[in-house]
């Protein structure tokens, strides 16, 4: 298959790279990652000594500046080889999204080098569990107290949780306004009253943690408010396109182990050949998944108007 949108020299020779980065220091480490599920702390040293963990911070905040392609390209080759380790930039860059979207240049100046260079890792907090992923009907809250703020709930689901030092959250600060009540923290992980709590049992991407976060009289400076009260919602980070090819390449390259490793047994022929058929057909399908991906996110790139991206690969 080809697509309408086609590489540039700087991104082809930035895919190299990175490849040779991947095959080196990622896919030896995959099959440990998984089976072990403790998050690969070497890997997310090598991201953060290659440049890689600040790739889209902008360059006079401590990062490389890249552009959305360049970024996606690097999440899409670590997926090749391990899924677990592709998450650690993409949360990365969560994570930062409300910083960059909200921040001002001082809080910018203030917390971005540590992120960039990798020192930070930062996890976004929105989701709870009687909420979803539905913002306004989160329960976790913010009051301000003198030059504080004390933020009090529960957020569930959020990756890299455990290893992360820094987090991103949107709290109800105007309970009965809905929408239009939510505010965005810069919360720290050595704040009095927080805590990272139980570990979600997962079926894959074990290496990557998703924990609870819990807020209990969490106080923090009052200057660590993103933007203005109550407006935090406009500041949430949307789905990144290269999100959407983590999960076909991950897909792709389990199908292609499984194929290429499976070994000989004594069974009928039928039940061989219809094997044989469910590996094709999850390689096939996991090859066109990634390519309907690639093409969305390299037209997000050549077209970068606002736009809902909406995850149809499943």
């Amino acid at each position: 298959m080809t697509d309408g949108f086609q590489l540039t020299e700087e991104h082809l020779a930035f895919r190299e790279v990175i490849r040779e980065i991947c095959a080196d220091k990622i896919a030896p480490r995959a099959a440990e990652i998984d089976e072990t599920g403790e998050f690969p702390w070497d890997v997310a040293r090598t991201l953060a000594d290659n440049g890689l963990l600040g790739l889209h911070v902008p360059e006079q905040y401590g990062g490389a500046g890249a552009d959305t392609l360049t970024f996606a390209i690097m999440v899409e080759e670590i997926a090749r080889v391990c899924a677990s380790s592709s998450v650690i930039p993409l949360v990365q860059k969560l994570g930062s999204m409300p910083l960059l979207m909200a921040a001002s240049d001082e809080q910018k100046q203030r917390w971005f080098p540590a992120i960039a260079s990798g020192e930070d890792l930062i996890s976004y907090c929105s989701p709870e569990a009687d909420a979803g992923s539905d913002p306004t009907a989160m329960r976790t809250t913010a009051v301000r107290d003198g030059d504080a703020w004390v933020l009090n709930g529960t957020k569930t689901w959020i990756s890299m949780a455990s290893a992360s030092s820094a987090f991103t959250v949107l709290v109800k600060t105007t309970p009965d306004k809905g929408a239009r009540g939510i505010s965005a923290f810069y919360v720290r992980g050595d704040d009095p009253g927080f805590s990272v709590g139980k570990a979600e049992d997962k079926l894959g991407i074990k290496g990557s943690p998703t924990c609870q976060v819990h807020f209990d009289d969490c106080r923090i400076p009052a200057d660590r408010l993103l933007g203005e009260v109550d407006r935090g919602l406009l500041g949430r980070a949307r789905l990144d396109p290269a999100q959407v090819l983590l999960w076909p390449q991950a897909r792709r390259a389990g199908a292609k182990a499984q194929a290429e490793q499976r070994q000989p047994v004594e069974e009928p022929v039928e039940d061989q050949v219809e094997q044989a058929q469910r590996y094709a057909h999850d390689l096939a399908r996991s090859l066109v998944e990634a390519d309907y991906c690639r093409s969305g996110a390299r037209a997000d790139f050549w077209n970068p108007q606002p736009r809902a991206i909406v995850n149809t690969c499943g």
